[in-house]
């Protein structure tokens, strides 16, 4: 990045284009090196956590361990005390990012903490956990993801009609996002406070559609479905934003904004690259907006203060876009399936990193206490 923060790219993307530059990472290292108070001074707006996030930062790394000791020495269990250590890390992420809160005035300098994987097919175990959450991590700029699963869109609903911030993970289609889109707004009419300080997202995980849309392209195997390659990520997302201007609009919208409502703003999340041939910055570049968020790892930072462009690009091409995804269809890609098998590999992917720190821990705390 750049040496003077007023000269970085990210400040520049949310000063001249109006869209949040946040992180999606967060591990203790950050914390106490203060590393991430510079990033915020950098352009940081937010920052997004995982639980895939975790056990990479858990588990390499030596900075949780006198922690995680003396939980386990309270005779706290291991799923226990993983929930203190990252609550511990989310907290003083929330201290950093207060500032940000406060001056736009609740609009950004939010910190999103996820569900226990297991609860993604469990509206009602989703409900207890995020309300518990929110309680016991009791910051205005919390904000709790819950996946957009067909189980998981009741309790966004739920915990929007509540009054709480919700940043809802892993959408992968248009026709789950609308649903996501409709449980946020029945949620705000159903709350009966101010909807002002009522924040919510909705992350399209945007890099995961290309990786299996160009598998099942590649399996076509025709010129024209070749030619199809690196296209859908970019082209669902800029109708997804056409479906997101249309659904913040109109008369219904304008009672909600009466009492104070915000726009559930759009969520580029998986922005690096998968595949070393696209542009490293292609999921950025082809996705500036007002009104949008992009969280990316440092990698895709670091990429996009080099040589990243900065311009609004979020609905240029979107005739385009509609002719991509027509042609998809043409060539036998089922953009609802593609998002179903991406929904069900997600969730599977979370819970299997979480089952793998929670037995990481337990042999930790085996070695710890010497009994390994």
């Amino acid at each position: 990045m750049s040496s003077r923060a007023s000269d970085t790219k990210l400040r520049q993307l949310f000063r001249e284009q109006g869209q949040s530059p946040w992180l999606d990472n967060l591990k203790r290292g950050y914390l106490v090196s203060g590393e991430l108070a510079r990033m915020v001074e950098c352009g940081i707006r937010g920052i997004t956590s995982n639980p895939t996030i975790f056990q990479k930062a858990i588990s390499a790394s030596g900075d949780y361990d006198k922690q995680f000791d003396a939980l386990t020495r309270r005779h706290e269990s291991v799923e226990d005390a993983y929930w203190d250590l990252v609550i511990d890390d989310i907290e003083h992420a929330l201290q950093v990012l207060r500032a940000v809160y406060d001056e736009s005035g609740g609009g950004d300098g939010f910190v999103s903490i996820e569900l226990a994987p297991g609860l993604a097919l469990d509206t009602e175990g989703s409900i207890a956990s995020a309300r518990d959450l929110h309680r016991r991590i009791a910051q205005p700029n919390l904000s709790v993801k819950i996946p957009a699963t067909a189980q998981g869109v009741p309790a966004i609903r739920q915990m929007i009609s509540e009054g709480r911030s919700i940043n809802i993970t892993l959408l992968f289609s248009l026709e789950r996002y609308a649903d996501v889109i409709e449980a946020y707004l029945s949620g705000l009419e159903a709350y009966d406070g101010d909807l002002a300080p009522v924040h919510s997202v909705a992350s399209f995980f945007v890099s995961r559609v290309d990786t299996e849309v160009d598998r099942r392209l590649n399996a076509i195997g025709t010129p024209d479905a070749l030619a199809l390659r690196g296209k859908a990520a970019v082209a669902q997302a800029k109708l997804a934003y056409q479906l997101f201007l249309e659904q913040f609009s109109g008369a219904r919208w304008e009672r909600l904004t009466k009492r104070g409502a915000r726009v559930q703003r759009p969520l580029w999340a998986s922005t690096s690259t998968k595949n070393p041939n696209y542009p490293d910055t292609l999921y950025v570049d082809d996705l500036i907006g007002p009104d949008t968020i992009n969280t990316m790892p440092e990698s895709t930072i670091e990429a996009f203060e080099d040589h990243g462009r900065i311009a609004r690009t979020i609905d240029e091409g979107v005739d385009d876009s509609r002719a991509v995804m027509a042609s998809l269809a043409a060539v036998g890609v089922d953009m609802v399936d593609v998002g179903r098998v991406l929904e069900d590999e997600g969730v599977a992917s979370f819970a299997k990193s979480f089952d793998e720190l929670i037995e990481t821990l337990r042999e930790k705390g085996d070695r710890l206490a010497g009994t390994a």
